[in-house]
Order: structure tokens, then C-alpha cells, then sequence
């Protein structure tokens, strides 16, 4: 599984200006359901509920906000680079400004897990994590989303 098969084009937000984690969450929540057809809402609370287990900032500035829905179809995949960066309580302090929202069917078990680790190998890339904080645009973006398929691959 590749982020090509979890991420559209129209799943990306290049320049997403909010001021806060939840203003990311909800902004990001909105998107996910205009691409996937499920409610906004239900999306916002099943990625906010895991965020109450603890935070999902993995340092260097990338969170990996996740949940899951049973009225999901199929794993998929948001991903905004935040126009200023927002707190995001990493442990490393720093603020977030790439965060790549997974949603999963609540059936998904090792798939999602899957998704998760391929998604933090790809940002922990610096040379990648690199490239995407200075893509042009959207299409830039998504390019670079859906043509790297491992962090051995930058």
C-alpha cells in the first residue's frame, strides 16, 4: 500500500492557515469528508478521541493525526502543510506545520497499522520532509506524496 492508493489530489491542503491543533483537526476534517462522503463530524471526534490518548506529533514538526470509522470504506488519507505552524504538545516541542490525517474502517487491524508506520517512515525522511516543505503547490504535493513509497526511496 502506497500513499497513491490513500491520498487524492483534492486530499491535499498546501498552504492551510489555522492558529490552532483543533482549528487543523476540524479544517482537515472537513476536507477528508468532501473526498470520502462521511460526516464531518463523525470524522473530527474519531480523530479527536485518539488525540485524548495522546498526542500524535511525532517531532521535527509532523504530526499523524488517525482514527477510525465504521462507516469507512477504505483507509485514506488528508495531508495539509500548515501555513504558520501550530502547537501540537510534540514531545520535542516543536510546532507542526505537516500533518498527514489517516481514517480507517473500523475493520482495518493490521492495514491501518500499515498505513501508520509506511506514513512515519516517509516523514522521518528529512530530505523528503524536506522537499515537501518547499513543493510550490498542491500538484507539487501530492506528486511528491504518491511517488514515495519508502523513506528509502528520497
Amino acid at each position: 500500500m502506497s500513499l497513491g492508493d490513500l491520498i487524492k489530489p483534492e486530499s491535499v491542503l498546501p498552504s492551510l492557515k489555522v492558529i490552532s491543533r483543533k482549528q487543523a483537526l476540524q479544517e482537515m476534517s472537513e476536507r477528508a469528508a468532501t473526498v470520502s462522503g462521511l460526516p464531518a463530524r463523525r470524522i473530527f471526534d474519531a480523530v479527536l478521541q485518539r488525540e485524548r490518548l495522546g498526542g500524535t506529533a511525532v517531532g521535527g514538526g509532523i504530526a499523524i493525526p488517525h482514527g477510525k470509522l465504521v462507516e469507512a470504506k477504505n483507509i485514506f488519507a488528508v495531508f495539509a502543510r500548515l501555513d504558520r505552524p501550530v502547537d501540537f504538545e510534540a514531545r520535542d516541542g516543536a510546532p507542526v506545520d505537516l500533518i498527514c490525517m489517516l481514517i480507517a474502517p473500523e475493520s482495518a487491524g493490521a492495514d491501518h497499522l500499515k498505513a501508520l508506520s509506511r506514513v512515519a517512515r516517509m516523514l522521518h525522511n528529512p530530505s523528503f520532509v524536506g522537499r515537501l516543505r518547499s513543493a510550490r503547490d498542491g500538484a507539487a504535493l501530492h506528486l511528491l506524496l504518491t511517488q514515495m513509497t519508502d523513506s528509502r526511496a528520497a
